[in-house]
């Protein structure tokens, strides 16, 4: 990994700061990418006292037109690129009736189209110098629907599955792509912002516990990993056969009731 060169998406602040950190600690030269200036710097100064090299690009993930432009800054600042991060996302619990139309749309672009369409953009790059590493972020959520939040569900599973698709398509090459799945994070993220606390029975990781997936990834070529202290791929296979089960099992540990919390 040494010298490599590591586009991380949603890299200001939680989880995303978080891994580019951890890239670079590992050799990395980090393009730390999101929409705020002031806290990318603050996430490269990081790395910066820390003996790492990082460079900040704002860029809003929902203005996919501008990817082509984002890839070409990108490669200026180091010569070359050889891995991507997609790690920004957004989320919003409610009720699906009560979802907006602006909604919808900024969190499939994000989460779903961005990554898509951010990769197609430095994929024939990676091609042509035949090697790199695609890692997207995505989410147990993905792998089982959350009630109370529908849309961010339906776009980490669309990833998760065009991951799976891609895998297989860039399986002839030098291009490896690979899919990191947490649950539940405390300390830092989205669910730690939203002042709840996990159920007992599925646990809690940290965002350095990720970030050490997305390392996985890279050294071990690794198509799939789950973030998740709990009993989950078990959990997971059950639902596959019986889906009403997998519902039942949700309910007995309180996802259900704790999601109706998120929303108040």
């Amino acid at each position: 990994m040494e010298g490599k060169v590591a586009i991380v998406t949603g890299a200001s602040r939680g989880i995303g700061q978080i891994i580019a950190q951890t890239l670079a600690q590992k050799g990395m030269k980090v393009i730390a990418v999101a929409r705020s200036i002031d806290n990318l710097s603050k996430t490269c100064q990081l790395i910066k006292d820390e003996g790492g090299q990082a460079t900040p690009i704002m860029a809003d993930m929902t203005q996919s037109e501008n990817f082509e432009q984002l890839i070409e800054k990108a490669t200026s600042v180091y010569g070359k690129l050889d891995c991507l991060v997609n790690n920004a996302g957004i989320e919003q619990y409610q009720h699906f009736k009560n979802y907006s139309s602006e909604y919808i749309n900024n969190c499939l672009k994000t989460n779903l189209h961005a990554p898509i369409l951010l990769s197609k953009a430095i994929l024939p790059q990676l091609l042509e110098q035949g090697n790199g590493h695609i890692i997207n972020v995505a989410s147990l959520a993905g792998k089982k629907g959350v009630s109370y939040n529908s849309i961010y569900s339906a776009s980490k599973s669309g990833l998760i599955m065009w991951t799976d698709s891609m895998r297989q398509e860039l399986s002839q090459t030098d291009v490896n792509i690979s899919v990191v799945c947490p649950g539940f994070i405390r300390d830092s993220g989205m669910f730690h912002n939203s002042g709840q606390t996990a159920p007992k029975l599925l646990g809690s990781s940290l965002p350095q516990d990720v970030a050490d997936a997305v390392i996985k990834c890279i050294k071990n070529n690794s198509a799939e990993v789950i973030v998740n202290p709990g009993p989950m791929k078990p959990l997971l296979a059950l639902n596959q056969i019986s889906p009403r089960l997998g519902d039942w099992v949700v309910k007995l540990f309180g996802v259900p009731e704790m999601n109706q919390k998120r929303i108040e």
